[in-house]
C-alpha cells in the first residue's frame, strides 16, 4: 500500500511539473503608475524587431522597465518570437506601418494596405491588435490619419540616434532633455542605441522618472481615432 502511495506520489510530481513547463506564460502586467502624480517618460522604439531587440528585451527586464516598440511589419513577420515575447513581457507593440514608406505619397488604398498588413503580423504574433500607430518619418496627412483609425503617436523627444551613432551622446542627450510626460524616439536597430538604454535608464531613475507604456502615459484618457499626439507633458501636477 505504502508503495503504491509513493508511487502516486511521484507520477503526480512529474505531471504537474511537465504541465508547468509547457504552460503558455500569462502577460505581464503593467504596474499601476499614475502620470498625473509622478514624473513618467515613454521610451519608444522604432523600425524592428532585429536580432539585437533581444538584448534589449533582457536589458528592460533585468531593469524592471516597461516600453513600447513600434515594429515594421514585415520585420515582425520575420521576427514573431520577438515581437510575441515583448509583449508578453508587459511592453506595449504598436504599428509603424509595413515597410517604413513615406505614407503621404502613397494613395489611400496603399496607406490602408500599410497599416492592413502591419496589423495582421503583429496580431499574428500577439494575438492583439496595436491600439496606436506611428507613421514613419512622422510624416502624416488627412488621408494617413483617416487610414490608421486610432492615435499617431509621436514624439518629444528626438534622440537622431539614426544620425549620431554615439553611446555617451545618446545618453546625455536623453538625461538632459527628458521631461514628465515626453515620449522618447529610441531605434533598437542600431547597436549604440541598444548599448545606450542602461545608461539612459541610470540617468531618468536618478532624476525621479517612472517608465510607462505610450498607454499608460495617457491613462485614463483614451485618445481618439486620427489624434497626432507628441507628449503628456499638461498631464503632470504633482
Amino acid at each position: 500500500m505504502h508503495r503504491r502511495l509513493v508511487t502516486s506520489a511521484v507520477v503526480a510530481a512529474v505531471c504537474a511539473t511537465t504541465l508547468a513547463g509547457t504552460a503558455t506564460p500569462a502577460s505581464a502586467a503593467p504596474r499601476n503608475v499614475d502620470c498625473r502624480k509622478v514624473r513618467c517618460v515613454a521610451l519608444t522604439f522604432d523600425d524592428g524587431p532585429v536580432t539585437d531587440t533581444r538584448r534589449l528585451l533582457r536589458t528592460l527586464k533585468e531593469r524592471d522597465v516597461r516600453a513600447t516598440f513600434y515594429v515594421v511589419g514585415k520585420n515582425a513577420q520575420r521576427y514573431p518570437a520577438t515581437v510575441r515575447d515583448a509583449s508578453l513581457a508587459g511592453h506595449q507593440i504598436g504599428n509603424h506601418s509595413w515597410d517604413h514608406a513615406d505614407l503621404t505619397k502613397l494613395g489611400a488604398a496603399k496607406v490602408a494596405s500599410q497599416f492592413s498588413r502591419a496589423d495582421a503580423a503583429i496580431k499574428q504574433a500577439t494575438g492583439k491588435k496595436p491600439t496606436t500607430v506611428r507613421a514613419p518619418y512622422g510624416a502624416h496627412d488627412a488621408t494617413v490619419r483617416a487610414a490608421a483609425g486610432r492615435p499617431l503617436v509621436h514624439w518629444s523627444v528626438d534622440t537622431l540616434d539614426w544620425k549620431y551613432r554615439d553611446t555617451a551622446r545618446l545618453i546625455r542627450t536623453v538625461g538632459a532633455q527628458t521631461r514628465p510626460g515626453d515620449i522618447v524616439l529610441l531605434h533598437d536597430i542600431h547597436r549604440t542605441t541598444v548599448d545606450a538604454v542602461p545608461g539612459i535608464i541610470t540617468a531618468l531613475t536618478a532624476r525621479g522618472f517612472h517608465f510607462v507604456t505610450v498607454d499608460q502615459l495617457f491613462a485614463p484618457a483614451r485618445l481618439s481615432a486620427g489624434k497626432v499626439v507628441h507628449h503628456n507633458r499638461a498631464a503632470y501636477r504633482p
